[in-house]
């Protein structure tokens, strides 16, 4: 495999197609939801606005026909939605170091340390994992998911640390997608969470969306939602603390950290959703994607991949196991 490293400023999605076709099935279960809803609550990186427009393009089609924004979705109907390429964008690449867990020429997964953002955004456009991805692949990542976003397929919070896959080319891309919208993209996480959580396994099935005053931040709401589901189950007790594992049936925005502090159980560590005196020395919440597995979009083969937590996940562990003693 011919891996480009040329530091300049690479300008990427030149070579794609001029656009991708993601392709859905309905369940019965599904069966009188408006269309919007129903792509917005399969398709996590486009806002409900961003699908609407999409639908006015026609470029949502049911059946083969053209839709309406106010459609029903019945059982059976297939939907195809045809996803604009992004424009091209200069992105800076980095020679930062990844811990690449899986690499071949459709896909990757990495090790994400914490502290480190995912893709540019407004105050973060250098130091990403995207930039450091540059480097590594060069022009060689889906360009799907938009101009900043290359190759990233799902995401997790600066301070949340581990497993991430990401699309090299833009079939890997649809086929990830369309997996994670059917739930069969398996994320489990693991947590240290303040209190004893007294279920060994609870199931979390609560919406969320964003906050309707501060907009940097998510809550459980009815109002302008998306469906989410966390599975959770105890692995230790600790009496103030509970060591646990969640696993993702979707995944919204802070999902885990949003569902915790939700049930009352809010993460160690964390700044936004957690109590006023934060627990510094953990550097951000107490959070690790621990595994993934998923069936390679490109050859069928079912993947699996796991990575142990950071030093400051397992020193905190370690300290409160050798409190309860």
């Amino acid at each position: 495999m011919n891996l480009q490293r040329n530091p300049r400023t690479i300008p990427i999605l030149q070579r794609k197609p001029e656009m991708t076709r993601l392709t859905f099935t309905v369940e019965s279960a599904d069966a009188g939801i408006r269309l919007d809803k129903y792509l917005c609550d399969r398709i996590d990186d486009l806002s409900r606005s961003a699908i609407a427009k999409l639908i006015e393009d026609g470029k949502v089609t049911i059946g083969e026909k053209p839709a309406s924004k106010s459609a029903k979705v019945s059982a059976g109907d297939v939907i195809d939605v045809a996803v604009d390429a992004p424009r091209p964008v200069d992105i800076t690449p980095e020679d930062i170091p990844l811990d690449i867990v899986y690499e071949d020429d459709d896909l990757l997964v990495v090790n994400k340390p914490k502290g480190m953002v995912v893709h540019p955004a407004p105050g973060n456009y250098t130091g990403t994992l995207v930039n450091a991805l540059m480097y590594h692949c060069g022009s060689d990542l889906s360009g799907i998911n938009g101009e900043l976003r290359p190759g990233i397929v799902h995401r997790i919070d600066k301070n949340t640390s581990g497993l991430l896959a990401v699309a090299k080319s833009d079939p890997a891309h649809a086929g990830l997608s369309q997996q994670i919208a059917d739930h069969s993209f398996t994320r489990e996480y693991l947590a240290v969470a303040y209190g004893n959580i007294r279920d060994d396994e609870r199931t979390i099935d609560a919406p969320i969306g964003r906050h309707k005053i501060d907009r940097k931040r998510m809550c459980v709401t009815m109002q302008n939602s998306k469906p989410a589901v966390t599975h959770v189950k105890v692995l230790e007790r600790f009496g103030d603390f509970t060591y646990i594992s969640c696993r993702l049936e979707t995944g919204r925005t802070h999902q885990i950290r949003v569902h915790l502090a939700y049930i009352g159980h809010p993460i160690a560590g964390d700044d936004v959703y957690g109590p006023k005196k934060v627990i510094t020395s953990l550097g951000g919440q107490c959070l690790h994607a621990y595994r993934l597995g998923f069936i390679h979009p490109v050859t069928g083969e079912y993947l699996e991949f796991t990575a142990d937590p950071p030093k400051s996940f397992t020193a905190f562990l370690d300290k409160l196991r050798t409190t309860i003693k």
